[in-house]
């Protein structure tokens, strides 16, 4: 018998457990990290907490759902935190500064983070700027408005939104229900509509979805939209936990949405991706912050963490494309 032969049966479970692992490794680690909090932390476990994480990643969510749009079509959106905190800064202004009805201010803020995605998706389609650019540009400029707009100073939100930020029967909390709401959302899009297989295509080959007939132009403006319209609602829900509207609110939240949309599995190069993964990251994120918090660790450990949790994940990425070529 040659040595190929005597390698292969052990060969088989080695080769199915690596596949096994690289293909759900976001939804594996969420487990293990839950299972070392639970043991590190008599607290993790309680209801109470358990919630908190949900939370806490509920921004971070709905934020990165839109940004799995981009980076399935194989973009990347820079400007999703600063545009969230456009959108709130606006609703806010509209129904306090200016006294409009929440009816007209709400969707005053939404409108206002759909046309700074069509903006973003413009410069990107039409004006063939690098994503990285033209998003890098729009977070500069939504972030200045937000700052003109406010005065710099925060703007207390209406009070009819505030329940966006309370809990339901004292106990199941709104962000998450807009999160699990927005979530379903991303998926029914991602996987029913014509759009969704459009950003799959785009962000496979471009060219070939060019050559197949998809208006590669149209979609990426439809996909940048969608970015802007959850980063809008993502800046809602966190400026009515915040009960204002605050200029300089989810600085930095592009990074962690970004982060989540790649622990979560979807690559970087586009064309594959989930919102469930997405989710999933998420929540991996928010376990491992409130875990270090119950334990005590330092805020600058947690960043330390953090870039190992999103440095690991992209390696798991590399190995899964080699592993399906």
């Amino acid at each position: 018998m040659s040595a190929e032969a005597v390698r292969a049966p052990g060969a088989a479970p080695a080769e199915w457990f690596t596949r096994a692992v690289l293909r759900n490794g976001p939804l594996g680690g969420l487990v293990a990290l839950v299972a070392v909090m639970a043991v590190l932390s008599r607290d993790f476990l309680h209801g109470r907490n358990l919630l908190n994480v949900g939370v806490q990643a509920s921004v971070t969510a709905v934020l990165a759902f839109g940004v799995t749009f981009v980076i399935v079509s194989a973009g990347i959106d820079l400007s999703v935190g600063s545009v969230a905190a456009l959108s709130a800064t606006v609703t806010a202004w509209a129904a306090t500064s200016k006294g409009l009805p929440v009816a007209v201010a709400l969707p005053l803020g939404l409108a206002v983070g759909v046309a700074a995605g069509l903006v973003s998706g413009a410069l990107v389609a039409y004006g063939r700027l690098p994503a990285f650019i033209a998003t890098l540009a729009m977070l500069s400029v939504a972030r200045g408005l937000s700052l003109v707009i406010s005065g710099g100073s925060p703007i207390a939100f209406p009070s009819a939104l505030d329940h966006l930020g309370d809990e339901l029967g004292g106990w199941l909390p709104v962000p998450v229900l807009v999160m699990a709401a927005m979530g379903l959302l991303a998926a029914l899009v991602l996987a029913r509509t014509y759009t969704g297989r459009a950003m799959f295509a785009i962000g496979g080959n471009e060219e070939a979805a060019r050559l197949s007939g998809i208006d590669v132009k149209r979609r990426k403006l439809v996909v940048y939209a969608l970015s802007g319209l959850f980063a809008a609602v993502a800046g809602i829900v966190l400026a009515a936990r915040l009960t204002s509207a605050q200029p300089q609110a989810a600085t930095g939240y592009e990074l962690d949405a970004i982060a989540a949309v790649v622990i979560g599995g979807a690559s970087l190069s586009g064309g594959s991706g989930k919102a469930s993964g997405t989710l999933i990251g998420a929540l991996i994120l928010a376990v491992l912050r409130n875990g270090l918090n119950l334990l005590s660790v330092s805020a600058f450990w947690q960043q330390v963490a953090t870039g190992l949790v999103i440095a690991v994940a992209v390696l798991l990425d590399t190995l899964r494309r080699r592993s399906a070529r």
